[in-house]
C-alpha cells in the first residue's frame, strides 16, 4: 500500500487508551509509512488533572496496542512541552490532530517557516461519538460517564430490577477492602479508613451507622445514603442520621432486594449536585453501591458498613464499574404490569 507521507508526528496525553485514540492512530497509519507517537510526561499531565494515569501506565497501554497492530512502523517518545520536536525536525512531513489541537499544529508550521523548514501537512481526525450523545474522550472516561469503547456505564433505559436469590450469597462478599473494628466502637474502623483516603476524595457513605459515625468524628461525606435501619431492624430515632447540616435532602422508595427507578434517579441527582446530599431511602439501601459506582467519576470512594466487622472501602475504578455492570445484567426486570 502506497502512503502519501513518509513520517507523521502524533502528540497527546493518551490517558485510558480508548477507541478514539485507536481511530487517530489508524488514520495516521493509513497516511504515513512511519509514525512517531509523543506522549505527554507526568509533569505536564498533572497540571491538567491529578487523575491521569502515570506516564509508565499510559505508555504501556499504548505500546501493547502498537505491538499488536503495527509493530515496527510506530515508535513512542516522551513529550515534555506543548510543541515537541515538530518545529525543528526536517525529516517529517505530516502531523495529525483533532479540531482542539489544530491551532497547535498551525503554530508549529509558523515556527517551521521562520526556521526555513517546509510546513507539515496537517491531517485532522474526526471525533468518535459515544453512546450518550458526546464524544469518546479521556475526560469523559475519567468522569465515569463512558467506558473506553464509548458505552455508557449507567443504563440509559431505567427499569425496576430485582436481585435474583442466587446473588444474595455473592453480594454478601465485600465489594472492596474491609477495615476491621469493633461493632460497639465503629469510629475505630472509620478512623483507619479516613487515614487512607485522600483529603480531597469524593466520598459516598452508605448506611446509617457509616454515615453517622463519619458525622460524629467531624467528617461529612459528599453523599450519605440511609434507610433508618441496621441489621434489618429500625434504629431508635436518636441513632438515625438527622437532616441538620445537609445542603440537599432527597427521598426515594426502594424495596428490599430491589433497585428501583426512584433510587437510580436519586443517586444520579445527588452525584450531579455541586454540594453535599443526604438520600433517605424508604425501604432498603443495601444495594445502592451498585448504581453509585456506575455513576461516580473514577477515583471517587464508596464506604459502607459490614455489620460486626467494620467498614468496606472501594475506590470507584474501571474494574468495579465492570463488575457492577455485570451484576446489573443478571438482575431480573420487575414487570410494570
Amino acid at each position: 500500500m502506497e502512503r502519501r507521507f513518509s513520517r507523521c508526528l502524533v502528540g497527546g496525553t493518551f490517558d485510558r487508551f480508548h477507541s478514539g485514540h485507536m481511530h487517530l492512530l489508524e488514520l495516521a497509519a493509513g497516511n504515513a509509512e512511519f509514525i512517531e507517537v509523543w506522549v505527554s510526561d507526568d509533569l505536564t499531565t498533572q497540571q491538567k488533572s491529578p487523575f491521569i494515569l502515570s506516564l509508565e501506565e499510559r505508555l504501556a497501554e499504548l505500546m501493547d496496542w502498537v505491538e499488536l497492530n503495527h509493530g515496527a512502523r510506530f515508535s513512542t517518545h516522551i513529550l515534555r512541552d506543548s510543541l515537541g520536536p515538530a518545529p525543528v525536525r526536517d525529516d517529517c512531513d505530516s502531523i495529525i490532530c483533532t479540531i482542539e489541537t489544530r491551532g497547535n499544529c498551525e503554530r508549529i508550521n509558523e515556527i517551521r517557516e521562520e526556521n526555513g523548514l517546509s510546513p507539515l501537512e496537517i491531517i485532522q481526525a474526526s471525533h468518535l461519538e459515544d453512546g450518550v450523545g458526546g464524544i469518546i474522550s479521556s475526560t469523559r472516561i475519567r468522569a465515569g460517564i463512558i467506558d473506553r469503547s464509548g458505552n455508557p456505564w449507567f443504563p440509559e433505559l431505567l427499569q425496576e430490577l430485582r436481585m435474583p436469590i442466587e446473588m444474595d450469597t455473592i453480594l454478601k462478599e465485600p465489594l472492596g477492602v474491609l477495615y476491621e473494628g469493633p461493632e460497639e466502637s465503629p469510629e475505630i474502623a472509620m478512623y483507619k479508613v479516613l487515614d487512607e483516603v485522600s483529603d480531597d476524595a469524593f466520598i459516598v457513605a452508605v448506611g446509617d451507622v457509616c454515615v453517622q459515625t463519619m458525622l460524629e468524628i467531624g467528617v461529612r461525606p459528599d453523599i450519605g445514603i440511609v434507610d433508618g435501619m441496621t441489621k434489618r431492624s429500625e434504629l431508635p430515632d436518636k441513632e438515625k442520621v438527622g437532616d441538620d447540616g445537609w445542603s440537599i435532602i432527597l427521598s426515594c422508595v426502594n424495596p428490599a432486594g430491589h433497585l428501583s427507578i426512584d433510587l437510580f434517579n436519586a443517586c444520579r441527582t445527588a452525584i450531579h449536585s455541586d454540594t453535599d446530599v443526604l438520600i433517605k431511602v424508604d425501604g432498603e439501601e443495601d444495594l445502592a453501591p451498585i448504581p453509585v459506582h456506575l455513576l461516580l467519576p473514577l477515583n471517587a470512594v464508596v464506604l459502607y458498613g459490614q455489620p460486626g466487622k467494620g467498614v468496606v472501602v472501594r475506590v470507584s475504578d474501571e474494574d468495579v464499574k465492570i463488575r457492577c455492570r455485570e451484576i446489573l445484567d443478571v438482575f431480573e426486570v420487575v414487570s410494570s404490569g
